[in-house]
């Protein structure tokens, strides 16, 4: 999966593994081979090792605390831009809620005929041991949700459906 990573306002793009082994991996960082393992300690806190320096990472929203500095950053996913693009078209019929990426779903926050705000969270998936809380493209009703805990997702596959 290749994402782009603006980092302090210089874009880069990073080409991540398919799978990850333990936390192990080799991605390629503006066309650089680089070994990382990366490990989440608790919500929230990260432990990233990258070609044998360990870094204690501090997630915080938009930003990383990294060593006592703070680093604004966003992350755009080429695949997403569709969805982006597509942002209050349609508002008015069913909105799906799809896998990002594979993973395991860990936790489903709805239930069939929950009312949802736009943006709550509906649903949570793991992927490369990080948890994604995946939230609703709109305020609505819920009318389909598709998995249940521990299903295997793969990406773009519908999750929850909102109307």
């Amino acid at each position: 999966m290749t994402v782009w990573l603006e980092v302090e306002g210089k874009k880069r793009r990073v080409e991540l593994p398919s799978s990850v082994l333990d936390g192990a991996m080799e991605c390629i960082v503006d066309g650089k081979l680089i070994a990382a393992n990366a490990r989440m300690l608790q919500p929230g806190i990260m432990s990233l090792v990258i070609e044998g320096r360990q870094y204690r990472c501090v997630l915080d929203g938009d930003s990383v605390l990294i060593d006592g500095r703070r680093f604004a950053f966003e992350v755009n996913d080429p695949r997403s831009l569709q969805g982006r693009r597509s942002a209050g078209r349609g508002a008015a019929g069913p909105r799906a809620v799809k896998a990002p990426m594979p993973g395991r779903v860990v936790r489903v926050l709805t239930v069939v005929g929950d009312e949802v705000a736009e943006q709550q969270g509906v649903i949570v998936i793991e992927a490369m041991k990080m948890q994604n809380e995946l939230k609703s493209p709109k305020a609505g009703k819920v009318v389909r949700v598709a998995v249940a805990v521990g299903d295997t997702v793969g990406a773009g596959d519908v999750l929850v459906v909102v109307e």
